[in-house]
């Protein structure tokens, strides 16, 4: 038979223990009972919600603007390329300009002096030349040198006991510029093997 339980409030605490505290502790309250709301209310479920969503739209807010930035620096990238490239086409047509002014002299010039004409040209293209220089592109028009395929292009292979294998013997159209600013390679005639 079960023994009923015994009051032990009456016992003394073993040796060397801490007595427990007596009417210091607040009373528990009763699991029904509710008290108001506490100072922790708000981070409760729902106010974990609303700052969850507070946060949310904040980091939502701050892409939009990074996607508007990103869009507003791309235009403006845009019209300032543009801008720049029309200013580059007005220097590079503002370069050529005396040379079309002396194309139009040597023309009222034609009537005259044949000879003249021929001077009058050859200054123009010496000129129309320098122009391309000064831009970056230097002509090349050289015999005699090897056949390099980055700066000739062949239209045609001649036999030619006096030239090396793989020369170039004619240059028919000059090229322009070298390496990755060409504006085209040479046209040639190169000497072919025997």
């Amino acid at each position: 038979m079960p023994t009923p339980p015994q009051d032990r409030s009456s016992d003394p605490p073993p040796e060397g223990a801490v007595p427990p505290p007596q009417g210091d502790l607040p009373e528990p309250e009763p699991p029904g009972t509710e008290a108001g709301p506490g100072p922790d209310a708000a981070t409760g479920p729902a106010g974990a919600e609303d700052e969850y969503t507070a946060a949310l739209k904040e980091v939502e807010d701050r892409w939009r603007r990074a996607l508007a930035d990103l869009d507003n620096l791309r235009k403006r990238h845009a019209r300032e390329l543009d801008r720049e490239r029309g200013a580059e086409r007005a220097r590079t047509a503002a370069a050529f300009l005396p040379v079309v002014d002396n194309l139009e002299l040597a023309l009222s010039h034609a009537a005259s002096d044949s000879g003249a004409i021929v001077e009058g040209v050859r200054a123009v293209r010496d000129q129309a030349v320098s122009v391309l220089e000064r831009l970056g592109y230097e002509r090349h028009a050289e015999t005699g040198v090897p056949f390099d395929p980055s700066r000739h292009e062949v239209v045609g292979v001649v036999q030619d006991p006096d030239a090396e294998p793989n020369t170039v013997t004619q240059v028919l159209r000059p090229g322009y510029g070298a390496a990755e600013r060409q504006l085209r390679p040479a046209a040639v005639t190169v000497a072919k093997r025997e």
